[in-house]
């Protein structure tokens, strides 16, 4: 993960090279640990989650504490669930490894718990989406390793993965899920795009 991505003046992320938004759903509420600047352990807000072929952003209506938005690569989500309680909103919960800067241990960060909770509507056209994507990625990754006799941990080559547009058009429209899918890519191609995770690089836009 990485906390507070950048974000264009729309609330959309800026998005890296090769990245295809997916679809925005409103109405959402976020939970998360671990987030430094934070009192408490876990963190709640409400706002928009934007799913790509790379990632997913929680875009929080309103800041809370040091969290605003939080980005996960799909190809660091493991232990991805779809829970359906009886008296509470459906959700998805897992966990999210964090993006290390170069030149910085690795046991200095934690491995981060999410929950996503459905408040507002259905979530039948959200889930297979996700559960499509991440499972593409995953394959995606899974060949190179095999291709390259090593392990691949760049989240940025799941851009390459194919059938994204397929995936698309197939989608199932649930009509009781408000979920927004984005059939034209809603930021300008002209407008600027990042290269890498690491904000204080300068070739990060």
């Amino acid at each position: 993960m990485a906390l507070n991505p950048q974000l264009l003046p729309n609330g959309l992320p800026v998005p890296f090279v090769n990245e295809m938004f997916v679809l925005a759903r409103d109405g959402v509420e976020f939970e998360v640990d671990k987030i430094p600047g934070c009192r408490s352990n876990q963190v709640k807000a409400r706002g928009t989650i934007y799913l790509s072929n790379v990632r997913m952003v929680f875009v929080a209506n309103n800041p809370t504490g040091s969290l605003a938005a939080f980005d996960m690569p799909l190809l660091y989500v493991h232990g991805e669930k779809f829970n359906q309680p009886v008296f509470h909103c459906n959700n998805i919960s897992g966990q999210v490894e964090p993006v290390v800067p170069e030149n910085e241990n690795r046991a200095l960060y934690s491995t981060h718990n999410f929950k996503i909770l459905f408040k507002e509507g259905g979530c039948g056209t959200f889930i297979p989406l996700f559960f499509n994507l991440i499972a593409s990625v995953r394959q995606f990754n899974q060949q190179q390793q095999n291709y390259a006799r090593s392990p691949v941990v760049d989240p940025l080559q799941a851009a390459e993965t194919p059938a994204v547009d397929e995936m698309i058009r197939h989608a199932y429209v649930d009509p009781n899920d408000p979920t927004k899918i984005f059939l034209q890519q809603p930021a300008p191609g002209t407008g600027p795009r990042r290269r890498t995770y690491r904000a204080s690089a300068p070739d990060a836009i």
